[in-house]
C-alpha cells in the first residue's frame, strides 16, 4: 500500500510539474533558467524511466487533452489564486475568508485532475519501468523527508 502511495505521489509531481509548465505564462519575470528550467524534470524523468517515442508521445497527447477539457478551469483558478495572494499580500482577512472557500474546492478539484492524468500515464508504463519509478520516488521522497527535518531542527533552535 505504501509503494502505490509513493507511485501515485511521484505520478502527481511529475504531472503536476508538467500541468504548470504548460499552464503557467511563459516569459516575463516567472520564468526560470537553469538545470531546473521548464520541462527539464519530465525530461529526466523520461530518460531515466526510458521511455520509448511512443510512450512520450502518449504522455503529451494524455497532458494535451486533459489541459484542453481543463482549460476553463485553471483559467478561473489562476484569476481565484491571484486575487487571494493579493488579498494575503494586502493582508485583506475579509477577502481572504471570502476566497478561502473557492480556493479550497479549486485545489481539490486540480488533485482529482492529477490523479486522474497520473492513473493515465501509469498504464502506459511497464512493469520495469515502474518499478524503476517507484525507486525514483523513493529517492525523492527520502530527500524531501531530510529537508523537512533540517527544516525543523532549525525552527526548534530559534
Amino acid at each position: 500500500m505504501k509503494t502505490m502511495n509513493k507511485v501515485m505521489t511521484m505520478a502527481a509531481v511529475l504531472a503536476l510539474s508538467a500541468s504548470l509548465a504548460i499552464a503557467a505564462p511563459h516569459g516575463g519575470k516567472g520564468g526560470r533558467g537553469g538545470k531546473h528550467g521548464r520541462g527539464e524534470l519530465g525530461a529526466r524523468f523520461a530518460q531515466e524511466l526510458g521511455l520509448t517515442d511512443q510512450q512520450k508521445e502518449a504522455i503529451r497527447t494524455i497532458r494535451k487533452n486533459n489541459r484542453e477539457a481543463n482549460k476553463a478551469f485553471f483559467e478561473q483558478s489562476r484569476e481565484t489564486f491571484r486575487q487571494f495572494r493579493e488579498a494575503k499580500k494586502a493582508n485583506d482577512t475579509a477577502k481572504l475568508e471570502q476566497l478561502k472557500p473557492a480556493v479550497e474546492q479549486q485545489r481539490a478539484q486540480l488533485r482529482q485532475f492529477r490523479a486522474t492524468e497520473r492513473q493515465q500515464i501509469l498504464s502506459l508504463l511497464t512493469p520495469e519501468q515502474r518499478t524503476k519509478f517507484d525507486a525514483l520516488k523513493a529517492e525523492r521522497e527520502a530527500r524531501r523527508g531530510e529537508r523537512g527535518e533540517r527544516r525543523g531542527h532549525r525552527r526548534n533552535q530559534q
